[in-house]
């Protein structure tokens, strides 16, 4: 009796508590039912404009126009012919693409959590059941039979998404696959501004090397004079033996830069996709050169700008909307999953009767699962989210800083190497002058040689210097390209 009376109370309480089951249900889940966390760009202390010189101007920029080929601007068709091979053929840019396509695979596997998921299984196994298994009633003893199995289920299974964990991992998957694609754009611009700083470096030497082979010429033709002056004893075997030395140093300076340009040439043999061994790329002549040597005019955005046209700025501001989404997914792990089940299907002996109604089997029903203790595990990935977030928005500002850097720089930089160029040019034709005053003192008998060879090196010294700022204007000019993102569309006025 008193067995019965504990067993009656004991099912008055289940009952009551499966009467309540349903109302616990629904606050459970809808009192923790959460969008995921919602995003907002970092707040950035951006200037209101640059400090900007004559002739600079500002623009408008048009993000949703595709970055045009900016090097067409240098006017140099060898540079545009290796712009179009490295952008077909370089290995940067194929593993960016690639990790593009996989990125927004990645969305696609997210975006299947939105669905159910439906399995279908067919199962054919011959089996032999122990006689010594656990019993399920003492009045039944076990027996060992041989049997076949044929089976055929059909599953459907569908998580809800009540806390946003799915929606957050799509986010999260989209926001990646952004900045993959901010990537790929950044990578195209760095090969782009790499292989054009390579190339005008490569022509900043053939300009140095024309202008050391023009020098050569004149201390050839110098050391003749001194030699014939020396042969009908008017000049000492010094001054020949000076003449000398300063075309065997110049000699020498022919050597080391076309060390230098073997470096270039290799380097933009890489950035094209092609061997170093087999790429040469000839000198140009004089006209091309000089051509290559004019900047373009670029136009400026507002500081601001900079948000939207350069891509690892994008992709930098992308990571923290992929890191802001997984808090999100890290949160949900606080609340209950819920997934709805069911399943249709035939389970017999004999493959004949498989399809006969007392094969038939089925089932459909709801879990709830509910993390009770897990040793403040979700807690530590809701830290680690967080922490990652932080890390990314830090990011994001260093990025943010560095493109104005950058950008400041280039602006200050043209303005001042323009200057020194046109001041350089000056100089060299100042210097040209003075060496031909030391060579008419020297031929009246006025002067010594030595002045002569100081005028040969003054003008040599002048001339680089004007051949290596005009290569520093153009690599400016390309670092500025870069900082400022790209090409940018001049607006109408």
């Amino acid at each position: 009796m008193r067995q019965a009376a504990r067993w009656c109370r004991r099912a008055g309480q289940r009952g009551r508590l499966f009467r309540f089951a349903p109302a616990l249900l629904l606050w459970t889940l809808f009192s923790g039912c959460q969008s995921p966390t919602p995003y907002q760009r970092p707040a950035l202390e951006i200037p209101a404009e640059w400090k900007l010189e004559a002739p600079w101007r500002e623009s408008a920029p048009n993000d949703a126009v595709a970055r045009g080929p900016w090097w067409l601007q240098f006017n140099d068709p060898q540079l545009t012919r290796l712009q179009e091979q490295a952008l077909e053929a370089n290995p940067t840019l194929s593993l960016a693409a690639a990790r593009l396509a996989q990125a927004r695979a990645s969305v696609n596997a997210a975006s299947a959590g939105l669905f159910p998921q439906a399995v279908a299984t067919a199962r054919e196994q011959r089996l032999r059941i122990s006689a010594n298994r656990p019993l399920t009633n003492y009045a039944s003893p076990n027996q060992s039979t041989v049997q076949s199995d044929y089976a055929f289920t059909f599953a459907v299974a569908y998580e809800a998404d009540l806390w946003g964990r799915v929606k957050g991992s799509i986010d999260a998957s989209k926001a990646s696959a952004e900045q993959a694609g901010a990537d790929l754009e950044n990578f195209r611009l760095i090969v782009a501004t790499d292989l054009a700083a390579n190339y005008f470096n490569l022509r900043q030497i053939d300009i140095e090397l024309k202008v050391v082979n023009s020098a050569i010429e004149l201390q050839r033709r110098a050391l003749d004079l001194v030699s014939a002056r020396h042969d009908l004893g008017v000049a000492s075997g010094l001054e020949r033996a000076q003449q000398q030395a300063q075309l065997d140093a110049t000699l020498t300076q022919v050597d080391l830069l076309r060390r230098q340009r073997y470096q270039f040439e290799n380097a933009i043999a890489t950035l094209i996709g092609k061997p170093a061994p087999v790429f040469s790329l000839p000198a140009d002549s004089g006209a091309a050169i000089d051509a290559a040597r004019t900047a373009p005019t670029l136009p400026l955005g507002l500081p601001s700008d900079l948000l939207e046209r350069r891509p690892d700025v994008a992709s930098a501001e992308r990571a923290v909307a992929a890191a802001n989404a997984q808090i999100g997914v890290a949160r949900s792990a606080y609340y209950p999953s819920v997934s709805l089940g069911g399943a249709l299907g035939a389970d017999s002996r004999a493959l004949s009767s498989l399809l006969d109604a007392p094969s038939l089997l089925w089932s459909f029903g709801v879990s709830l699962a509910q993390t009770l203790f897990d040793g403040g595990r979700i807690s530590a990935n809701v830290d680690i989210a967080k922490s990652g977030y932080e890390a990314t928005v830090a990011n994001y500002r260093r990025v943010v800083l560095t493109a104005m850097q950058e950008v400041e720089d280039g602006v200050l930089g043209s303005t001042t190497l323009d200057s020194a160029l046109a001041q350089a040019q000056k100089a060299v034709v100042s210097a040209q002058k003075v060496l031909e005053l030391a060579n008419v003192r020297y031929q009246g008998g006025v002067a010594t040689y030595l002045e002569v060879i100081s005028a040969q090196q003054a003008l040599l010294a002048s001339q680089r210097q004007a051949a290596q700022l005009t290569g520093q204007r153009l690599l400016v000019s390309v670092f500025l390209i870069k900082a400022l993102g790209g090409s940018w569309q001049v607006a109408s006025r």
